[in-house]
């Protein structure tokens, strides 16, 4: 299993705006993508003085999968059109091995 960890930041304005963009649009239209090794999606959220920290954790069951979902440049951060006026600054996705899972 293969974690995709990506971390980008808002304006506290904008944070309530971006979770529901996430939780109501863009994780619905990852799922219904139906990439082969494609295991869902988690949230976190931080809220840090002048802006919010979102991470995101897509599982897959594969660097292939997730090459399927992002493209050639894995750590290269798939950025939906409607979230981009919301995220204020952002990191490569980093993937990690999952070695315990309980």
């Amino acid at each position: 299993m293969i974690a995709r960890i990506w971390h980008g930041w808002t304006k506290p304005a904008d944070a309530n705006a971006y979770e529901k963009l996430l939780r109501d649009e863009i994780f619905p239209s990852i799922a219904a993508l139906k990439i082969a090794g494609y295991r869902g999606a988690e949230l976190f959220v931080r809220e840090d003085g002048n802006e919010v920290e979102f991470v995101t954790l897509l599982r897959f069951d594969s660097m292939d999968a997730v090459k399927g979902f992002a493209g050639a440049d894995a750590s290269k951060p798939v950025i939906y059109p409607k979230a981009e006026a919301l995220i204020t600054r952002m990191e490569p996705a980093r993937h990690y091995r999952v070695t315990i899972d309980k």
